[in-house]
């Protein structure tokens, strides 16, 4: 499937909730409900609706919807359910949608018009959750592979001489998932080539996230990264197991965003600010780890990620069963508000372009400050914050650490950075 063109809208699910069918959950609704605005913070744009992609990490954005937290702040919430990442981008910018659930890559890519994709400025003002993604490998697999990617480089140059190479999927290129699995094979020797493929030692394809496990089962593919609940459902039927979660790659990554358009969100900052206000509630709430049960009966809905909730449940809760044998209970798992969480921090954009640029999505080096101040919105975070008292840990330019010993420092040289791996394909 080509991720890059355009789904129409007949290829979504558009379920809306109006403020009087909360019944079910208003013993959920937090204290101090109200619903009220006065006329000076009232949003420009009161009806906003909200993107998601069939993935547990939507769960911010279904949640402030479900428990009447938008409402609250005065934002009459629609949930659209998209197809794919690229319907989902395509969709916002054409403002069928106004909010979206979204991998980090997504508007920086927009913004600088790559991927084939019409250049569209988009914002980030939030980041939705991190960790809690995973690679996994098809069974035939098990036993030979586990978190090292070293173990899969002689596998993959048998296959690459005999003609037939490896094939892995991802869900959007410059996405998250694109970037994981970039990095875990290339620390492995491994050349997932460039944008357009060229140099690769496997073939990276594009399949949107519900559909990972049914191309996996029919032999189309080796292994995929992906969000959950895939990787746990991969397990579940027997068709491949978890070599290694995203937080094992780079503890507490960022993954997914709550994304504007830069026309939008300059043109309602009310609007915007009060999304995130909501956001903030949902995400505290859903850190509770005794929410989780209910969290996953919620956004397991067929309307959301249409899944059972056990399938969701485990993972959410930090039980890792990876499918070989391997058990453990992982502390890093996927959290929505803790360690701050949901600060916009530039440093991540910065780290971003180094990869693209690293893997040729980029002609030459990208303008890494200039992208950065504009794609995350730290204006609209740290507004909104103030304005409901929360008070956040702000700005952080420290060093990340990966699991191949690297580390990334935000104040240092991108350029020299994006060059420093052994396994790269960089252009101009």
């Amino acid at each position: 499937m080509n991720e890059n063109h355009s789904l129409s809208r007949r290829g979504f699910l558009t379920r809306t909730t109006k403020a009087s069918a909360l019944g079910l959950l208003a013993s959920g609704l937090p204290s101090g409900w109200a619903g009220a605005q006065s006329a000076s913070d009232a949003p420009e744009t009161a009806n906003v609706n909200f993107g998601i992609i069939a993935l547990t990490d939507c769960s911010p954005i279904v949640i402030a919807h479900e428990k009447g937290l938008f409402k609250k702040y005065g934002i009459n919430s629609t949930v659209t359910k998209g197809a794919s990442w690229a319907a989902i981008r395509d969709s916002l910018a054409n403002g069928d949608i106004q909010a979206t659930h979204m991998l980090i890559g997504m508007p920086i890519a927009s913004t600088m018009g790559l991927g084939g994709a019409p250049k569209v400025p988009m914002v980030i003002p939030w980041l939705l959750n991190r960790n809690g993604q995973s690679i996994s490998l098809a069974k035939s697999l098990k036993g030979k592979v586990g978190a090292d990617p070293k173990a899969l480089k002689p596998l993959v140059d048998a296959a690459k001489a005999a003609g037939h190479p490896m094939t892995f999927a991802m869900t959007f290129p410059p996405g998250t998932h694109a970037m994981w699995i970039r990095y875990w094979l290339a620390a492995g020797g491994i050349n997932p080539g460039d944008a357009a493929g060229a140099g690769a030692d496997i073939s990276l394809i594009t399949i949107p996230p519900p559909q990972m496990v049914a191309n996996m089962q029919v032999g189309k593919m080796d292994g995929f990264c992906v969000g959950e609940p895939w990787n746990a459902k991969t397990i579940a039927d027997d068709i491949g197991f978890t070599a290694i979660n995203s937080q094992g790659i780079w503890k507490d990554h960022p993954e997914k965003v709550c994304a504007f358009t830069e026309e939008f969100a300059n043109k309602n900052p009310k609007t915007v600010k009060a999304v995130l206000k909501a956001l903030h509630e949902a995400s505290v709430w859903l850190d509770k780890m005794e929410n989780r049960t209910e969290q996953a009966k919620i956004v397991s809905a067929p309307t959301y990620i249409n899944c059972p909730p056990e399938s969701i449940l485990q993972r959410l809760q930090g039980k890792y069963d990876m499918g070989d044998g391997r058990k453990f209970r992982d502390p890093d798992y996927m959290i929505f508000s803790d360690r701050n969480c949901n600060f916009p921090q530039p440093k991540y954009c910065k780290w971003w372009l180094t990869q693209l640029r690293r893997w040729g999505f980029t002609q030459g080096a990208p303008d890494y400050e200039g992208v950065t101040k504009q794609v995350m919105r730290t204006d609209f975070y740290e507004e909104a914050m103030k304005e409901i008292g929360y008070t956040h840990d702000g700005m952080n330019d420290a060093p990340e650490s990966f699991f191949d010993g690297s580390k990334f420092d935000p104040k240092g040289d991108m350029e020299a950075y994006a060059a420093s791996f052994d396994v790269k394909t960089l252009k101009g």
